[in-house]
């Protein structure tokens, strides 16, 4: 009786464990088809041979002929031209010219005299090279009075100028990819950068004044490294030492959540129009489009020049943020309008400006797609043309120390093959239990009946 109750326990166990090695199998084939190749967005595109950049035929033909430069809808530059014979030129050289009135010297005369005007915090202005014309903006904190006199003022600019009041508050977004904490607050790592001996962490320069003690954790017991170098109000960007001189493994990856990361490969500056990707701690990965570059913002803490306006939107909490596009990166947050729920603005300090100030350059990856080891990148990298919809952030790649809470949520969740791997696993050892048992039954049976034999 015993042994035909053992025998139906071993046929069931064995049942469940082939039930299991199916169910398994089918979770995994599913996991592996609906799996994404990268992060969202991150579908590989080709890099088409770009044409000469839309900047470098503003620079050639000069600001009197020209009114800026553009990405358009096809990834081909557009170049604003003020007569005939530059689109012309514009033409022979592979872009799309567009016949302008107002050249970009008048343009740059017009926020020329705003930035000697008397400081309005809460405004900010730009060049829209799409529109031809100055745009100031005003947030809410702007009274009736200043907006009469920016009002008064911009009417007597020799260039059109649009003005528009905006939706919150201009403000540095203190408190991005990987959170870093200070007794000044909390801010975010940018990019980790080099100066041949020491590595560093490039952020925001409103995060911290020079000397500022940084920390991975809350209760201050891992020191990340001291602020060493940077420059807020007037640029908005700094460095912060690590305490051991090494950014260790990973450090030309950036994060995107979830233990997924892109790798960055080079350093470069955005063009009006291009499609950008920003991580941040609070709001994780949103992704936007450049509207205007060398944008003067005047926050309460004081003005800030030459930074990159966008639409990607970003929280308290983002600020020092990598902005990367194809794995180039472009810019660490400064500050902005809105939030992620009903979106806003965003600004950004470009990246190859800080670099050069401060004599550092990018850890990057050694090649673009990612190969092992890293390099130090050059200040700029030239960008291959991308239509703005076909962009992506760049080629994934693993992001090192992640928590052993995420590698579980991570194996928990059912888009993943983890679930289906561990079944698989669970029913092979129980077939092989079960074999295991049957095998020593027999054999303890055998022996039983050859001793008895012996009687």
């Amino acid at each position: 009786m015993g042994h035909a109750r053992r025998r139906i326990v071993r046929r069931v166990t064995r049942l469940a464990a082939v039930g299991g090695l199916l169910l398994g199998g089918t979770m995994v084939g599913r996991a592996v088809a609906s799996e994404p190749p990268g992060p969202p967005g991150a579908q590989g595109t080709p890099t088409r041979a770009a044409a000469p950049a839309g900047a470098d035929l503003v620079a050639r033909l000069g600001a009197s002929r020209t009114g800026g430069s553009w990405v358009g809808a096809d990834g081909r530059p557009v170049v604003a031209v003020t007569d005939d014979g530059a689109a012309a030129e514009v033409r022979r050289a592979g872009a799309t010219p567009k016949v302008v009135e107002h050249s970009l010297g008048e343009l740059r005369s017009a926020t020329t005299v705003l930035r000697a005007a008397p400081r309005v915090a809460g405004t900010a202005w730009a060049v829209d090279y799409r529109a031809n014309e100055v745009v100031l903006r005003a947030d809410t904190t702007v009274s009736a009075a200043d907006w009469a006199r920016l009002t008064e003022l911009a009417d007597g600019l020799g260039a059109p100028v649009r003005m528009e009041r905006t939706q919150g508050t201009f403000t540095t977004r203190l408190n991005g990819a990987q959170p870093i904490l200070s007794t000044s607050g909390r801010c975010s790592a940018g990019f980790n950068v080099t100066d041949g001996r020491s590595d560093f962490i490039l952020t925001a320069g409103h995060c911290g004044p020079t000397g500022s003690v940084w920390f991975a954790d809350s209760r201050g017991g891992e020191e990340l490294g001291r602020t060493v170098n940077g420059s807020f109000p007037g640029d908005d960007y700094s460095l912060v030492s690590y305490t051991n001189g090494r950014a260790g493994d990973g450090a030309d990856v950036v994060d995107l959540g979830g233990g997924r990361g892109v790798r960055i490969t080079g350093a470069g500056d955005p063009s009006v129009g291009q499609r950008v990707f920003r991580s941040g701690s609070t709001s994780g990965l949103h992704d936007g489009v450049v509207r205007a570059v060398d944008v003067t913002v005047n926050y309460p803490e004081g003005s800030v020049s030459g930074l990159v306006e966008t639409d990607v939107c970003a929280e308290p909490g983002d600020s020092g943020g990598p902005l990367f596009s194809e794995g180039i990166a472009l810019g660490i947050t400064s500050g902005g309008s809105g939030d992620c729920a009903v979106g806003g603005t965003t600004f950004f300090q470009p990246v190859t400006k800080a670099l050069e100030a401060l004599g550092v350059r990018l850890v990057a990856s050694a090649g673009a797609a990612g190969a092992a080891g890293t390099a130090t990148a050059e200040p700029s990298v030239p960008q291959g043309a991308v239509a703005p919809g076909a962009a992506s952030p760049g080629s994934s790649a693993p992001v090192s120390g992640v928590q052993a809470s995420t590698m579980l949520s991570r194996l928990a969740d059912p888009r993943n093959a983890g679930p289906g791997l561990l079944i698989v696993a669970g029913s092979l050892v129980a077939l092989a239990a079960t074999r295991f048992i049957r095998a020593e039954q027999d054999r303890k049976a055998y022996r039983s009946r050859y001793s008895a034999s012996w009687g």
